[in-house]
């Protein structure tokens, strides 16, 4: 693997309160993007792709049982999907896997008109969102 760009993403560590519960639900999304699962041990679970890791792991030292995406923080995770045909078989297919669609009044454009994009919401209060189209930011 040749040296990742200077200032890369090398790694996001999300701590949340059930484990099992984030691997049924972020595990399943991150596997059916492409990451392979990279460190496994008993307080939680890394995916890998490309010289990119996400961490959910299930600290003793966590502070509250939800994550609130509309305090400072973490928002969302934004991932890049290959075309909007994808983007709906995902979403259609998290449902089975923990997740709800956020704005659905506004799917598929809730970030704007040539945004096509589906925002998804676990159980723990984690936001997704898949992009097949955006503009440039």
């Amino acid at each position: 693997m040749t040296q990742p760009p200077h200032g890369a993403l090398h790694h996001v560590e999300i701590w949340v309160p059930d484990l099992a519960r984030a691997t049924a639900s972020l595990g399943w999304l991150l596997e059916r993007l492409g990451y392979a699962v990279h460190q496994d041990w008993d307080a939680g679970r890394s995916w890998r792709l490309g010289p990119t890791y996400l961490v959910l792991e299930q600290s003793p030292a966590l502070t509250a049982d939800r994550h609130d995406r509309c305090r400072p923080g973490l928002n969302h995770l934004a991932f890049h999907i290959r075309d909007a045909a994808t983007v709906e078989a995902l979403a259609d297919e998290a449902l089975q896997h923990g997740w709800r669609p956020l704005f659905p009044e506004l799917h598929p454009h809730a970030g704007g008109d040539a945004h096509y994009a589906a925002y998804l919401e676990n159980q723990d209060g984690f936001e997704v969102e898949l992009v097949a189209m955006a503009t440039a930011d």
